[in-house]
């Protein structure tokens, strides 16, 4: 199984996973240029993601180890989702009352997103979770898990 982590904020290792950690690596903001879609196809103007977008394409899963502020996703994080674009068409297809982009590829890994928050009632943890499946939902994942960094399956090994 191939499989690409994503981390800023734990050093679970995962075996044979290609790794962008986002605590090491600076992610360049999207610009909203549009040249990853009109220009060149599937590359984004800003180089830095290059190896990322192969290895998460490629993936049968993605692992997410994410550093929560105020029970939303970081910066970092919010960045690297908006620099996903390049992975999907410049058309959308309205469906399950929502617009979704066209996927570019085949298919795309399934995700495994954990968190290192304690949210203070029900509600904020649904809105943060009802968020992670929209976006997760938009990439054309098939399944989404969203649990604490506690229950990963790879610290408990």
């Amino acid at each position: 199984m191939k499989t690409v982590s994503i981390k800023e904020c734990t050093d679970i290792p995962i075996r044979d996973a290609f790794v962008l950690d986002l605590m090491e690596t600076e992610v360049n903001h999207c610009i909203g240029c549009w040249t990853c879609w009109w220009r060149t196809p599937g590359q984004c103007i800003h180089s830095d993601l290059e190896n990322f977008y192969r290895a998460y394409v490629n993936a049968d899963r993605a692992v997410f180890y994410a550093r929560l502020q105020d029970g939303f996703v970081s910066s970092r994080m919010k960045s690297l989702f908006d620099r996903m674009i390049p992975l999907f068409l410049p058309y959308t297809t309205y469906r399950d009352g929502g617009t979704y982009h066209t996927p570019r590829y085949p298919r795309y890994p399934d995700v495994e997103f954990y968190f290192d928050h304690e949210f203070v009632d029900d509600e904020s943890y649904r809105i943060f979770e009802d968020y992670i499946h929209k976006v997760f939902d938009q990439f054309h994942a098939k399944k989404i898990s969203i649990r604490p960094i506690s229950e990963s399956r790879e610290g408990s090994r």
